[in-house]
């Protein structure tokens, strides 16, 4: 089992700063994000594209040099925040399907997507799956091609049951799930329950933990709020078993989205005690 970091984890550095949280004193770049990875013995990164200063393909295939060198495995994130926007978002849907050869380029063979979020969840989510299911038939036409399988994440928007449903509708090798291993809580699934229906579906993960934050009112999406890696609430160890059971081959990408009070603008600090934590994870999963 492989270990590594989801660059979202840094997104204050990146300059999404939310409206409660403090602007850094001092940016990042990819490549800082990357000699981070490279410093602290990972073996994959996920990269968030929303992050990207260019989409050129010589810049693209500049970070594929260095992901080469440092011997990553990769996955290329696109959808953040809202993505598809439940199906309903005709100019997301094209900007996806531009991103497919742009991961290849950068050497990714699984690219991260988002059909929807949690600025849609409490619509209804027959008709958000219904849209979803046709968008995905005609993406991964294209993701065939490429030779780039797409992960849909666990946005804050379906539970378990509903994720199965889309990626059997869709009935492609082409489509599966980034596993959050942290979302499925949010919407009060269990997200061990889940892994059981969605292993064998895996091709990436945010391994998220989480604790409740008695400052956050309990109806903000952030009230089960991020902890590192083994101080909060999800067997992350045991859904690990099973995405090996399951003969999952990617990595665990830790994810930090909103860190709980106590880990306030200490995103580095969490993120090197996750990496610890999923490296001894890994060591006892095998």
């Amino acid at each position: 089992m492989k270990v590594g970091i989801d660059s979202y984890c840094f997104h204050r550095f990146f300059g999404e700063v939310y409206p409660d949280q403090q602007k850094p004193a001092k940016d990042m770049t990819m490549e800082d994000f990357l000699d981070k990875a490279k410093e602290l013995g990972v073996d994959g990164v996920s990269l968030e594209s929303c992050f990207f200063p260019s989409f050129e393909n010589s810049w693209l295939k500049e970070v594929k040099a260095r992901l080469d060198e440092y011997g990553f495995d990769r996955v290329y994130a696109w959808g953040h925040p809202d993505g598809l926007e439940r199906g309903k978002n005709q100019e997301a849907f094209k900007d996806m399907l531009e991103h497919i050869p742009r991961a290849k380029v950068m050497g990714a063979d699984v690219m991260r997507v988002v059909g929807s979020s949690l600025m849609f969840r409490h619509e209804p989510h027959g008709p958000q799956i219904e849209a979803l299911t046709k968008m995905f038939k005609e993406a991964v036409r294209v993701a065939k091609d490429n030779g780039v399988k797409l992960a849909v994440e666990n946005h804050i928007d379906f539970t378990s049951d509903e994720i199965l449903q889309l990626l059997e509708n869709v009935g492609s090798e082409y489509l599966g799930l980034n596993f959050d291993t942290g979302n499925f809580l949010r919407l009060l699934d269990d997200p061990v329950k889940g892994m059981e229906k969605l292993a064998k579906h895996v091709y990436a993960t945010h391994v998220k933990d989480l604790y409740p934050d008695k400052n956050v009112s309990p109806t903000e999406w952030y009230f089960f709020a991020g902890v590192p890696v083994g101080k909060g609430l999800i067997n992350n160890e045991a859904l690990a078993r099973m995405l090996k059971k399951a003969g999952y081959t990617g990595f665990l990408a830790v994810e930090i989205d909103h860190p709980h009070t106590d880990w306030t603008n200490r995103e580095v600090e969490a993120v090197d005690l996750s990496v610890k934590e999923l490296k001894r994870i890994a060591n006892a999963v095998g």
